[in-house]
């Protein structure tokens, strides 16, 4: 059985992790992406209240319809929690009316991962700077999920989080790695990091969960079938449903 999950993502980034994604789950899940419309790529809060305002995400959602997704995720981590817990949360409800299957965003399926992994404390290495980072630690803090450490690194634009490589984002995940933290989050869709879960989880000694897996993961949930893999980290090694 084949599964579909829609992705809406902002602009340009690491988009390309999503058929990474697709191959190391084997096939039997199609994560369409549909670009939704970005007004000025910055990590500003007021540029991302923008990015992930209403008619943006329910004209891409309108798009990804051709695709008869099994459910949908808004594929943003800070167009999302800037929003706030109540907030993130009308967000999907606006596109989970317009398009009749369950919705989700990448802020909330971070909560989702981390209650499933059944942690409660946590280390956040940030691209973004420490006043839009801090949203999204209150975000998890309104979950009941403690942020013991919130490392920012100022990057200013979606794009130049994306130019970061491999060696780039290992560094970024070893400048959190904090001793009693039960995992480390490193929040940003735009970040590549499908490819290299597994050697982060390695080099800091505990499971580590990045955006673009934890939407994937987050979508698939939702959508009822999740199959286990040892190539995507602990999340879909400990946190898989399998099906029946």
């Amino acid at each position: 059985m084949s599964v579909t999950v829609g992705m809406l993502y902002p602009g340009f980034g690491a988009e390309d992790d999503y058929p990474f994604l697709e191959d190391a789950l084997g096939g039997y899940a199609r994560v369409p992406l549909v670009h939704t419309s970005v007004g000025v790529d910055a990590h500003e809060v007021e540029a991302l209240l923008d990015l992930g305002k209403s008619e943006r995400l329910l004209e891409g959602a309108a798009a990804l319809k051709a695709s008869v997704p099994d459910a949908v995720m808004w594929a943003c981590t800070s167009g999302s929690f800037v929003f706030g817990w109540e907030g993130a949360h009308q967000q999907v409800a606006e596109i989970e009316a317009a398009l009749g299957v369950p919705v989700s965003s990448t802020s909330l399926a971070f909560v989702e991962a981390v209650r499933a992994l059944r942690f409660t404390t946590v280390a956040v290495a940030a691209t973004y700077p420490y006043d839009v980072a801090q949203h999204f630690a209150q975000l998890l803090g309104t979950a009941g999920i403690e942020v013991l450490e919130l490392v920012s690194h100022d990057i200013k634009t979606a794009a130049l989080a994306g130019e970061l490589d491999h060696d780039g984002v290992l560094a970024l995940a070893r400048s959190n790695d904090s001793p009693a933290a039960q995992a480390i989050l490193i929040p940003d869709t735009a970040l590549h990091s499908a490819r290299w879960i597994n050697e982060l989880e390695a080099a800091l000694g505990k499971p580590v969960l990045t955006a673009n897996q934890v939407t994937v993961w987050q979508g698939l949930r939702l959508a009822g079938e999740i199959h286990s893999t040892d190539r995507l980290g602990t999340l879909f090694r400990d946190a898989a449903v399998l099906p029946q």
